[in-house]
């Protein structure tokens, strides 16, 4: 009976050990969840900038109004050259009309606040760096110069919260956009060179 008993506790330890090695190994179930949660959130930042779009263009039939849309999945493994180790994610929805873009978009589980680049500054400084989230020049696996900032709205914990920003390009940075060679970053106190990336997709 003895050795039954051993048998079991033996085969319960097994099972044990089994199932928490699954279960640290396998983290992306909690970015799978965030992933589908942002997802829709992705689709109503995507209309809020639609709606902005048309409502400046003064027709509200939206006839007038070329609409393209962009969007860009933020995550810590698209950071380039050396992915971010986070658990953090953001998405931002774009939509152009001739060379006039709306961005909108949101961010969450930050490992930390974002960067403050009033008191740790970019170098060389860039008075135009007013906020952690920027849009850049460069392709996924290049790091390019800077174009925008975009405004910030954290939430009371400073690790979500919102962005937008609303742009006339120029024709390069249009030519950019339709290329997929603009990106959206986001750079924390503990990743202060990125803890999200993605570029934005038609």
């Amino acid at each position: 009976m003895k050795r039954y008993q051993k048998l079991l506790i033996s085969l319960l330890l097994s099972v044990v050990t089994c199932l928490f090695a699954i279960s640290t190994a396998n983290p992306s179930q909690a970015t799978n969840s965030q992933l589908s949660s942002n997802q829709v959130d992705l689709v109503n930042y995507q209309k809020q900038a639609e709606s902005e779009l048309i409502s400046q263009s003064g027709d509200s039939t939206s006839q007038s109004v070329q609409l393209k849309r962009f969007s860009a999945i933020l995550l810590g493994e698209n950071v380039y050259p050396s992915a971010a180790s986070s658990n953090a994610i953001g998405v931002v929805g774009a939509a152009l009309n001739g060379n006039r873009l709306i961005v909108r978009g949101g961010f969450n589980y930050l490992s930390s606040p974002l960067r403050n680049y009033a008191t740790d500054p970019a170098v060389p400084p860039n008075p135009n760096v007013t906020s952690g989230v920027h849009i850049h020049r460069g392709t996924s696996q290049q790091n390019g110069a800077f174009q925008y900032a975009l405004e910030v709205q954290p939430n009371s914990d400073g690790l979500g919260g919102t962005v937008k920003g609303e742009y006339t390009l120029t024709d390069e940075q249009l030519k950019l956009l339709n290329d997929g060679g603009l990106y959206v970053d986001l750079h924390t106190q503990s990743f202060r060179a990125g803890e999200l990336r993605g570029v934005l997709k038609a």
